[in-house]
């Protein structure tokens, strides 16, 4: 009897063509895998009905202004995501973003620091802010609920006394942060540079996976699959940057959001604290048994969200031409925290991906954006953002109940 254990049958669909392409679709679908498909559903439809309405919603001037716009929420969206993979909630990001804002306009515009020091020292606070939520929560054992609640409170105060006697101090014509706003590279070249690098990256990346997985001898995807599925990332990047070019060019603002993004999926997919995260997630006690350092695990993931929140503060500052009083208020950690669930990412740990801090703010910012085009209240965008919300949320625990009755959880 040979000693080589037979492969997973679900993992040699490939090999046969388009039909084991569909059978494994449907034994996602049916297994609760849904993944990306309904956000992904839901943004042709929302691409549709109000491009239909409006006329205008996919010209390339607000597709550009939503590229901007989707930035702030989205770098913040990025810790977040962290955060839920483990099974947690960060409920201090939108006073975090407040009070990073306000350190940076106070020590560059009020006290004339170098723009560029102010603004590290602004996402070194709220990394700091983020380790001390960390500690509590993993070393002293406090909720991390309660710990990012008395944040919230704590940090907006804190955010008002930094302010002083100042309401507002609006962002100077020369700043870096008013780059984040309204900086756009016109040379059409890198719009479609930025595009071919994605692809030839993401090329890059799956035959390089391709190859790891040969030499550990298990099923590969055939060429054809390769190239099917860098053309479509290909035709989507070249679009956009088509696109953009047809108005100011390619942002800077998302370009930064690319580059985290990108970052943050290597991490989280390429490395062993990426894995370690998910681990913790899916089970804190047995990633402790495993060897894992689960209060490490914590600290840093807390102090991250909160240095990504500080900087989403930034461009929320540039968006709004300053820091006030109020930044960081309102509806913001709502639509955060939203997003990431949109997007895909779980509520209840172990389970979602970076990208979903890209496709739920698209939605959130479309939906937003189109009802304006529309002339619509905000009240009615709260109620359709929150009917999103509940659909995301819903689709999450179906999926999941469908998983553990399929044994796959």
């Amino acid at each position: 009897m040979s000693d080589k254990l037979a492969p997973d049958p679900r993992l040699l669909v490939r090999e046969r063509g388009l039909a084991g392409y569909l059978e494994d679709f449907r034994r996602r679908i049916t297994g609760g895998e849904l993944g990306s498909i309904p956000v992904i559903v839901g943004m042709i439809i929302i691409a549709v009905v109000f491009e239909s309405q409006t006329g205008t919603f996919l010209s390339p001037r607000n597709i550009s202004n939503i590229s901007v716009y989707i930035a702030g929420p989205g770098i913040m969206a990025v810790g977040i995501v962290l955060v839920l993979l483990l099974g947690e909630i960060d409920l201090s990001v939108g006073s975090m973003a407040g009070l990073s804002a306000a350190v940076w306009a106070v020590l560059s515009v009020s006290h004339g620091v170098n723009d560029l020091l102010a603004i590290v020292l602004a996402i070194l606070a709220g990394a700091a802010v983020g380790t001390l939520h960390g500690f509590f929560f993993a070393k002293i054992g406090v909720p991390a609920f309660v710990v990012t609640l008395a944040g919230f409170l704590g940090w907006s105060g804190l955010q008002i006394w930094v302010m002083g006697d100042e309401g507002t101090i609006n962002v100077p014509r020369d700043s870096l942060v008013r780059d984040f706003n309204n900086f756009y590279f016109s040379d059409i070249s890198a719009a479609y540079g930025l595009a071919a690098v994605l692809s030839l990256g993401y090329l890059g990346a799956l035959l390089f996976q391709e190859r790891r997985r040969e030499r550990a001898g298990l099923p590969t995807r055939p060429l054809s699959e390769i190239i099917l599925r860098v053309g479509l990332v290909a035709v989507a990047a070249f679009i956009t940057a088509y696109t953009l070019n047809q108005h100011r060019g390619l942002p800077l603002a998302l370009v930064i959001f690319l580059v985290i993004l990108l970052a943050a999926d290597f991490m989280i997919r390429r490395t062993t604290y990426g894995r370690q995260i998910f681990a913790v997630g899916g089970n804190a006690e047995a990633a402790r048994r495993a060897g894992i350092n689960v209060e490490r695990v914590r600290l840093t993931v807390f102090t991250l969200a909160s240095a990504l929140a500080a900087l989403g503060g930034l461009f929320y500052a540039a968006q709004a031409g300053g820091a006030s009083k109020s930044l960081g208020s309102g509806n913001l950690l709502m639509n955060v925290i939203a997003a990431a669930v949109i997007g895909g990412t779980s509520l209840f740990g172990g389970r979602g991906w970076i990208w979903s801090a890209l496709l739920g703010t698209l939605v959130i910012q479309s939906i937003t954006t189109g009802l304006n085009l529309m002339g619509m209240a905000s009240e009615i965008q709260y109620m359709i953002t929150g009917a999103v919300l509940l659909v995301a949320v819903v689709l999450d625990s179906i999926s999941r109940r469908t998983q553990r009755t399929a044994g796959r959880t």
